[in-house]
Order: structure tokens, then C-alpha cells, then sequence
């Protein structure tokens, strides 16, 4: 739960031409996580509000924006602290870093973006935050 700032994701519709993004989730008192994206485009800032599914499976939340579909999100790798995580789907085309802080070292950078490259992702796609 928490804020969680995006350091680098590969391109989507629904984030393009998007800076300074960042999530909080917020556990529900009925069990469910709310998600909020928050991020600037064009020097405004926008907000997508959606509503994520605990699972059976650690590491998995099943997250909705769009009405009742909902996509899996699983933390593939995550820092032994905490500080941060590799996020993918099922699909090879959705992928992304997080941070508790805003900006990493980038020798942490590097190796995150090294645990995706084995996991067989095409890094080379990504868009790191600025």
C-alpha cells in the first residue's frame, strides 16, 4: 500500500506522453485496493481512479480502470527492503519499475533492468521517468 513513484514503464495508450507518474493504493475497509494514478501531460495533471482484487497468489493483484476489466498485475522482482519493484502481466507488452522514491541509483536502475531483461522482456522499450 502506499505511494509508489514510476521510474521507467513500457509505452501504453493510457499513460503516453505522460511525466512525474506516481500510485497510491489505499486498502478499502471491504477488502479491495483503491488505485490511483496520478500523472502530468500537456502541464496538467491528470488522475485515473481504479479498484484492484487481492488474489490467492502473492505478489498478484487483479486491477481494474476500465469498467469490470481486469488485469493482473505481479510483482516479478522486489527489492529486499521494500524500496522497489518489477511489475509485469501476463502480457510480455506491459511492464514496470517503482520506487518508494522518486529517482534510484543507477547502478539499482541497472540491475532492475537487467532481472527484466532475463525474464525475457524487451527493456530496450522502456521509457525511464524524467
Amino acid at each position: 500500500m502506499g505511494r509508489w513513484y514510476e521510474l521507467a514503464r513500457f509505452d501504453h495508450r493510457f499513460e503516453r506522453d505522460m511525466t512525474n507518474v506516481m500510485t497510491e493504493y489505499r486498502l478499502l475497509d471491504d477488502g479491495t485496493v483503491e488505485v490511483i494514478n496520478i500523472g502530468i501531460r500537456d502541464g496538467k495533471e491528470h488522475r485515473a481512479t481504479g479498484h484492484a482484487k487481492t488474489t490467492t497468489e502473492a505478489g498478484r493483484l487483479r486491477v481494474s480502470f476500465f469498467w469490470k476489466f481486469y488485469s493482473d498485475y505481479n510483482i516479478m522482482e522486489m527489492a529486499e527492503d521494500g524500496s522497489w519493484v518489477l511489475v509485469g502481466s501476463r502480457s510480455p507488452e506491459y511492464l514496470w519499475i517503482l520506487s518508494r522514491q522518486p529517482s534510484l541509483p543507477d547502478s539499482t536502475m541497472q540491475h532492475i533492468i537487467e532481472l527484466a531483461r532475463k525474464r525475457g522482456y524487451a527493456v530496450e522499450n522502456l521509457i525511464l521517468a524524467k
